[in-house]
């Protein structure tokens, strides 16, 4: 990519070596996750993907990254990102500006105070998700 691009509509995946490889047609399906994980498999737990994502409302799913810490620095917005300590959840406070890190396995969710957006560094492969607790309501 000899051009600027817009880190919002096309990711990047690190890799081994310290390679960079474009994702212009990445898409958040499973399908597309799959085939990302074979793609990028022999990276191992040293791959990430680098995004840059809206945050416009409050996330209805829980995650977490088996295979290492992700990086999250909010660009824009108020956001609250909540973690899951064991059954204690705890949370930070993001405003534009500041960043923190999900620790390895950590179960991890985002409350939309002020809609913005976020650059994540993520573990590229093993993410889990988990239905989020509708009974507890935020």
């Amino acid at each position: 990519m000899g051009a600027g691009f817009d880190l919002a509509s096309t990711y990047l995946h690190l890799g081994l070596g310290a390679t960079v490889t474009p994702l212009p047609d990445f898409e958040w399906s499973q399908s597309y996750l799959e085939r990302y994980e074979r793609r990028f498999q022999s990276d191992g737990v040293e791959g990430r993907l680098v995004t840059v994502s809206p945050e416009v409302s409050t996330w209805t799913q829980w995650e977490r990254h088996p295979a290492g810490d992700e990086v999250v620095y909010l660009l824009s917005g108020r956001v609250d990102v909540v973690q899951d300590h064991d059954g204690t959840e705890v949370t930070i406070p993001l405003r534009a500006g500041e960043a923190m890190i999900n620790p390895k396995g950590v179960w991890h969710r985002g409350v939309v105070h002020e809609p913005g957006n976020a650059l994540f560094i993520t573990p590229g492969i093993g993410t889990e998700h988990r239905p989020l607790d509708t009974s507890a309501a935020d």
